[in-house]
């Protein structure tokens, strides 16, 4: 299977680094930009194929990921219009248009692939959101979704709750990073060196993070169990919840959301 890349900016290199990582073979993977000297030096790096425009790059592919700005949307898929086909999928990243804005332009019958991945997939710990106007459990739909399996997970995600979704997981990591930096500043406090101090941080996160996704309880059970009666643990949770943490993320996600809506 064929999988071309029309941009291949911060998100296209990552998704691919991504699959490369996950055994994709890049003889399988086609790029192909406006910056000739980005995806030219970035193909010869990964051992991908450079395609020299956009429509060989659509008739060399089974799978078009299309990851454009959105105002080059309209230009790029009218180039490209006449190779693509039902039997393709097109695969969108672009941020704020719809599954219906993309078939407006390429036909009703084309097979369209919504998706918002956030920045993990590059080490294959991604979450992605996946949308279409049909079944994703059959093909071609089923080919697309598996890639972002295969760099971490996804899930189906209404197209109204994408931008939750891009708070939630977009956003997010920047969130976790400044969690396990707060972590880490408090080991510097306390006398370790801030590399030594970041390292426990982040295992620690990324350990309590897969407990959460291998148990059937929710995390706050999982914290109960953490928490022995009167013990350190419940005063410095208690003393996080006084300094309004719990508060501070979900207003720190309404604030995500504000501003992807432009309100």
């Amino acid at each position: 299977m064929k999988i071309g890349f029309i941009g291949v900016g911060n998100m296209a290199k990552a998704i691919i680094k991504g699959m490369l990582k996950a055994d994709y073979n890049g003889n399988d993977i086609l790029v192909h930009s406006a910056h000739t000297a980005n995806y030219e030096t970035f193909a010869k790096e990964n051992g991908l194929v450079a395609e020299s425009d956009n429509s060989i790059l659509v008739k060399n592919s089974d799978i078009v990921v299309l990851a454009v700005k959105p105002q080059m949307v309209k230009d790029v898929l009218a180039e490209v219009q006449d190779k693509l086909s039902t039997d393709k999928l097109l695969v969108s990243l672009v941020s704020g248009l719809s599954v219906a804005d993309m078939k407006e332009l390429v036909g009703q019958n084309q097979p369209v692939l919504r998706t918002m991945p956030n920045v993990n997939v590059e080490i294959g710990q991604g979450m992605t959101a996946v949308v279409s106007d049909q079944t994703l459990d059959a093909e071609p739909y089923l080919s697309g979704v598996e890639i972002f399996d295969k760099i971490g997970g996804s899930i189906e995600v209404a197209e109204k709750d994408f931008p939750a979704f891009s708070a939630i997981a977009g956003s997010a990591p920047a969130y976790a990073y400044l969690f396990v930096d707060a972590l880490s500043r408090a080991g510097v406090k306390y006398g370790f060196k801030k590399d030594d101090a970041t390292r426990i941080a982040a295992q620690v996160v990324k350990g309590s993070a897969d407990m959460i996704l291998k148990s059937d309880e929710i995390p706050y059970a999982l914290i109960d169990k953490v928490s022995s009666p009167g013990g350190t643990t419940v005063a410095g949770l208690l003393a996080m919840e006084e300094a309004g943490l719990s508060t501070a993320v979900v207003k720190g996600i309404d604030a995500t959301i504000n501003k992807e809506l432009g309100q």
